[in-house]
């Protein structure tokens, strides 16, 4: 049985949406260059098991050293390993630790957040705190997720980090970002952990790869997180996906599509208040909304039907935010699908 504390958007026992809107994926795409990329790799041999021209290509890409750039299987792995580290830190012997009684590791969790972030803490016994000066691990999403809202008072929290405290920024909507702007300068975002994922900017989300820059004092924390990371974490594909991510071609297909984006995004806003739904602000490429007449209400069976009839919506409960949906910007064809769909249901109920 599936289980319910992990649900994603996407594909599901019907299999693909002809209208899909519960994923944040680049709507645009898949970006043709980094497309024919993937197609291109070769999978008849392993990759280098270093990576090095791999993490040469995103150092440059991000003007920092080499030597911070770690691959990752994907957010989802690295979230796990990161929170494995805090596990394993916090138990390993110290002064102060054996003072505390060898406290568990805390995480500091943002109020909506992308469920694998409690799940690794679960599944790696950290304790979750409020207090950020408490916590071991901390998370950060900018835009978050799912409101695509700006993280509130990151700037504080990064100026306030100890040295053995771990921040991580996650990336993962940053290049879709429509509007506003991250609130950290280079010197701040030389203090936390930096993961990015452009599989969602580049309509890829099926080929699974993630890269992550470290702090640039992160040094044994550097070190061990490597050592948790198993061989290959990145197949011939997603090396493909990352080395293309870098180029200036794909760059530019990007900036374009961001144009694009909030094209549909404005009339997407403009057709859902016309629907009665209440919307909430977003930075990003996908926003939350509230049908009228569900306050605090299940949506399961209207939810349901939609799927029938080909369309997908990401329903928000597993965020703590119940009767609410959240809707990735899709094209106007799909717009005018959701809407005459959903007109359709609530004429009969």
């Amino acid at each position: 049985m599936a289980d319910s504390t992990r649900l994603h958007g996407g594909p599901d026992a019907l299999g693909m949406p002809r209208f899909d809107f519960s994923t944040n994926s680049n709507a645009c795409g898949p970006c043709p260059t980094a497309l024919a990329a993937v197609q291109a790799a070769d999978p008849s041999c392993y990759p280098d098991p270093t990576y090095q021209a791999l993490r040469e290509a995103l150092a440059g890409f991000h003007q920092v050293d080499p030597e911070r750039l770690l691959l990752a299987g994907s957010a989802s792995e690295f979230i796990f390993r990161i929170s494995a580290l805090a596990a394993q830190s916090a138990a390993a012997p110290s002064q102060d630790r054996l003072r505390q009684c060898q406290r568990p590791a805390t995480v500091l969790l943002p109020p909506f957040h992308y469920v694998d972030y409690a799940q690794a803490a679960r599944a790696w016994g950290l304790q979750a705190v409020r207090n950020p000066s408490e916590a071991d691990l901390l998370w950060a999403c900018d835009p978050s997720s799912p409101l695509g809202q700006s993280h509130q008072g990151l700037a504080q929290q990064v100026q306030g980090l100890r040295p053995e405290q771990m921040l991580v920024l996650d990336g993962a909507y940053r290049p879709l970002r429509l509007s506003g702007r991250l609130a950290l300068d280079a010197e701040q975002l030389d203090r936390v952990w930096q993961l990015w994922t452009p599989n969602k900017a580049l309509g890829l989300t099926g080929v699974r790869a993630a890269y992550v820059i470290a702090p640039r004092a992160a040094g044994a924390q550097a070190l061990a997180l490597q050592a948790l990371a198993s061989s290959w974490p990145v197949g011939a594909h997603g090396v493909a996906m990352l080395q293309a991510w870098t180029q200036p071609a794909v760059q530019d297909w990007l900036a374009a599509s961001l144009d694009t984006l909030r094209a549909w995004k404005g009339r997407q806003l403009e057709l859902c208040h016309t629907l009665g739904w209440q919307t909430r602000p977003s930075d990003a490429n996908y926003f939350v909304a509230r049908p009228d007449g569900f306050d605090n209400s299940d949506l399961g069976v209207e939810l349901a039907q939609l799927r029938a009839s080909g369309i997908k919506l990401r329903d928000a409960t597993s965020f703590g935010l119940p009767g609410c949906v959240r809707l990735g910007v899709l094209a106007p064809a799909a717009q005018d699908a959701l809407a005459q769909a959903w007109t359709h249901i609530r004429h009969q109920t």
